[in-house]
């Protein structure tokens, strides 16, 4: 997965310096120059996406006395964020450092659970917000055939996949292969330990679904509304750099962009691909690819604010651990499951 995400990065900023190429430094720093201070409320926009999403994710996670606050939290998430953004962790590291941050005031297959049905609620929302669009997006946007092609096909395998994804969540079956070579002694007790514990997860995901359906649409509401900020973003980059464009347009472009952001996940740093996203989706509604260069570098410059906000909130966080439970991006698998569990990995 390291070697994988290894090439990504490098297609990513091979396709990013062929984007500054094509465009051109000079056409490229007229509109950045132009925004100026107007970045600002690109970067508070950014913010409040990143809240909504935050508050998304507690709905996922079980009360407790004292509950979490809604500040830790949004710290929590936002260290999460940094983690997967900033390093090559296939956006896994983040949730490991989410879940083991969460996990100092609650159980630690509750934290896990709430992790997992997060993760899969901001994915549904996302598909849901990417799918409505496309529907939106085909009376009014003239793309190429094969690019409806692939977006009808990977919906369908993403839709596939969240669906698989959730019903192992709702029947308690992610751990079910692992439990399956336990009950045929292979693994030793290692394995046995590692089934015990995900048993555990599966039972708090199981507790979720059975007594919390409406937390459930209350959080894929929560990050609808953290997704749609995008719509925003259009918008107000658009005003601010005085190109008034029609509403229809304004929701083609932010759909656009929504739907290759949720194709190009796997990219780190989304390198190439926020760029690139955002010319073609500017492109398509009649504006040059200069300006939706521009908006790409305004969108990553507010990512890379709320970065590096999460980044010394995860140093503040992870200070308060015990040693042992610090890692360099996340926590190490051994070192995160005695931090989640309470319990020792010991490897035989």
């Amino acid at each position: 997965m390291k070697k994988l995400n290894t090439i990504l990065l490098f297609l990513g900023l091979s396709f990013l310096a062929y984007l500054l190429w094509e465009v051109g430094p000079h056409e490229l720093w007229q509109p950045v120059k132009a925004l100026g201070w107007g970045v600002i409320p690109l970067i508070l926009s950014e913010g409040a996406a990143n809240f909504a999403h935050t508050l998304g994710w507690r709905h996922c996670i079980k009360s407790t006395h004292p509950p979490t606050r809604l500040p830790r939290l949004f710290r929590i998430a936002m260290a999460g964020f940094a983690i997967n953004y900033l390093t090559p962790s296939a956006s896994m590291g983040g949730e490991v450092t989410k879940a083991s941050l969460l996990a100092s005031n609650h159980k630690g297959p509750e934290a896990v659970s709430s992790v997992l049905m997060d993760k899969l609620c901001m994915a549904f929302a996302h598909l849901l917000l990417a799918v409505l669009g496309s529907l939106f997006l085909l009376w009014r946007v003239s793309l190429p055939v094969q690019l409806w092609i692939a977006m009808a096909v990977s919906s369908g395998l993403l839709t596939g996949g969240m669906v698989t994804f959730l019903l192992m969540q709702k029947h308690g079956k992610l751990g079910g292969f692992l439990r399956w070579l336990v009950d045929h002694k292979v693994g030793g007790r290692a394995l046995e330990r590692a089934a015990q514990q995900i048993a555990e997860v599966d039972q708090a995901l199981k507790a979720f679904y059975r007594e919390r359906p409406l937390d459930l649409l209350l959080s894929v509401g929560w990050h609808l509304l953290g997704h749609a900020v995008a719509i925003f973003q259009v918008w107000l980059f658009l005003y601010l750099l005085h190109q008034p464009a029609p509403l229809a347009s304004v929701l083609a472009a932010a759909f656009l962009g929504l739907w290759i952001d949720l194709l190009t996940f796997a990219v780190p740093l989304n390198l190439g691909a926020l760029e690139g996203s955002r010319i073609v989706a500017l492109k398509a509604v009649g504006c040059g690819a200069a300006l939706g260069m521009a908006f790409g570098v305004a969108i990553r410059v507010a990512q890379v604010f709320w970065a590096a906000f999460g980044l010394i909130n995860y140093g503040l966080l992870a200070a308060q651990l015990p040693p042992s439970a610090a890692g360099k991006t996340g926590l190490p698998a051994s070192a995160a499951w005695q931090r989640i569990t309470g319990r020792s990995v010991v490897i035989k």
